[in-house]
This record gives C-alpha cells, sequence and structure tokens, in this order.
C-alpha cells in the first residue's frame, strides 16, 4: 500500500439513523485450539449464547438493522446457524429482526484491512465495526456517537480500553484533544488497547490510504492497523476510553474466566 496526501478532506455525512456494522468473525483462532478444531471462534458459547449472538444482540438494542459478517475458517457454519435473520429485543424492548449479510473470505481468511475492503460493497459510507471475538456486553453502540462522527470529517473513532495484564503493550495513546495517537513503544504516555469497537468511513480504504480495489477481488491479506496508523498522523482518527466491561476472548483460559463471571 502506499499512501500519498493529495487531498484530506473527507466530507460530512448527516446520519438520520443507525449505520450498518461489520463484524469480524473469519480468523483461525490459534491460541483457542483445540476449541476451534471443529467450530468457528464465534460460535464458542459465553453464558449459554455464542460470541456473535451477543453482538447481534447489542446492535439491536441500538437499534442497528443490519450487520455484516465476514467469515473464513469453518465460516460455512456461521450462516448455516443463523440464517439471514436473527430476534433479539430491540431499543424499546420489543423483538426487532437483525438482517445478516455474509462477506465470504478463504479458510486463510484476509485480516481486518482486507476483510473490510473484500465486505465495502456491502456497507455504507459510515459504519460500526466489532471484533466478534471480544466481550463487551456494556457497549452501546450509540446513535449520538455515530451521528457526530459521520458529521465531524473524520475517517475513524475508536474506543480504547485500559491495557490488560494479559496483553504486553498497549496500541494507541489519547490526547487532550480527543485525537488518537500512534505513540513510539517507549513512550512515556499512556498507551491504550484498542477495543475493537469503532465507527469507520468507507473513504479509509480508498486512495491515498488505501490501493485496495472495493471489494478486494485479489484477495489481499492485510491488517487494518496500518490505514489507521497513516490517518492518526493527519489528525483524522478520534477516540474515547471505553470503561464498561471487557475481555480478548483468545484463548480457553480467558473464556472460561468469562463463563466464570470471574472478571
Amino acid at each position: 500500500m502506499s499512501v500519498s496526501f493529495t487531498s484530506l478532506a473527507v466530507p460530512s455525512v448527516e446520519l438520520r439513523q443507525q449505520p450498518p456494522a461489520m463484524l469480524l468473525a473469519a480468523g483461525r483462532g490459534q491460541r483457542m485450539r483445540p476449541l476451534t478444531d471443529a467450530m468457528p471462534k464465534p460460535l464458542l458459547a459465553v453464558h449459554g449464547r455464542s460470541l456473535l449472538e451477543h453482538q447481534f444482540e447489542g446492535l439491536s438494542r441500538a437499534g442497528v438493522a443490519r450487520a455484516v459478517i465476514n467469515t473464513g475458517w469453518l465460516g460455512e457454519q456461521i450462516p448455516a446457524r443463523f440464517g439471514h435473520e436473527y430476534e433479539a429485543p430491540g431499543p424499546d424492548g420489543q423483538p426487532c429482526r437483525l438482517t445478516l449479510d455474509y462477506s465470504i473470505e478463504p479458510q486463510q481468511a484476509l485480516e481486518t484491512g482486507g476483510g473490510i475492503a473484500r465486505a465495502l460493497p456491502m456497507l455504507s459510507q459510515v459504519f460500526w465495526l466489532a471484533a466478534s471475538d471480544v466481550y463487551a456486553p456494556d457497549f452501546g453502540f450509540p446513535l449520538a456517537r455515530a451521528k457526530a462522527f459521520a458529521a465531524s470529517g473524520k475517517l475513524a473513532h475508536l474506543w480504547l480500553v485500559p491495557r490488560p495484564d494479559y496483553l504486553p503493550r498497549g496500541d494507541f495513546g489519547l490526547g487532550e484533544d480527543g485525537l488518537a495517537l500512534d505513540l513510539p513503544a517507549d513512550t512515556s504516555q499512556t498507551l491504550y488497547t484498542y477495543s475493537t469497537r469503532a465507527l469507520l468511513r468507507a473513504e479509509l480504504f480508498a486512495r491515498p490510504w488505501c490501493d485496495i480495489p472495493a471489494g478486494n477481488p485479489d484477495g489481499i491479506i492485510t491488517s487494518v492497523v496500518p490505514l489507521l496508523r497513516a490517518a492518526m498522523a493527519q489528525g483524522l482518527v478520534s477516540a474515547e476510553i471505553y470503561g464498561g466491561r471487557w475481555m480478548d476472548v483468545g484463548t480457553p483460559e480467558r473464556l472460561a474466566q468469562i463463563n466464570r463471571n470471574a472478571f
């Protein structure tokens, strides 16, 4: 990928309703083996429901009407289980149907950047992003924040969490002006962990930020992090701290810890 900053203007968008969400669900889950040898990690159960169902329910409570799920490792099990609709309580507590669409990837998966680029034709100019293997039951997908972000001219808005003990280092800093900071590992400033909850603009996946054509027809494998870092350098990524329950469900031990209500 090459980045040349010829024009940094990002047009504002007026949102009247919740944008769609992309749920990342394609990874192999190597650290979760042997649990993921025969089942994709997003289908592992937390308190009797799959990790994906917890995402569906959070989106429905917030009034999000549609989610795009990328699938990779054993990915055929996900649409086979959920189909194209999921019913959960909506914002008023009444049953609400969340429409489910699927972005199919190879078993190897395309990582976060390649996966989002593959799904981009199925999304809108502004969309939510969440990793399905992160448990954050208190996250609300707030419509007010989505509206403010769409009007802001930023390319991304990230939710950050205090770095947990099981992660070796933080990801990004946070400035007093609300901008996310790409800081060196040896910084004296506080580094936070990216929660995998974000609002993104489709423009982040176009030039000058990204060279992958929409739909990623060549199956390019890449992370979204280099795009975020490049946009941070131009002051185009905002952030805030998320203070609710949060855990990266990356190992069988952490999965068991959540199911014991021990976090």
